[in-house]
């Protein structure tokens, strides 16, 4: 089982929100867009690429991405019930 922190610590280091800590990512707020990490379209692909380097999960149905990558939770929530 995945935790929320491994998680988060996981997400600033591969996606270079050196700015940010773990403490500041709250578990609803979302991945993408302005409200959220601000991640983007390019964020995606290292997105898929540290989930299956990680934690050893393919995400191969990219019409589930938005669903999955929607919040830190339900990423993590993908990641768990994958393990």
């Amino acid at each position: 089982m995945v935790h929320m922190q491994t998680l988060k610590e996981i997400l600033i280091k591969n996606l270079k929100l050196e700015d940010m800590t773990p403490e500041d990512i709250d578990n609803t707020m979302p991945l993408f867009g302005e409200n959220g990490l601000g991640l983007d379209s390019v964020d995606s692909i290292e997105l898929v690429l540290t989930v299956d380097k990680e934690f050893g999960v393919k995400i191969t149905d990219s019409k589930e991405y938005e669903k999955i990558f929607a919040t830190v939770q339900s990423l993590l929530d993908f990641i768990n019930a994958q393990k």
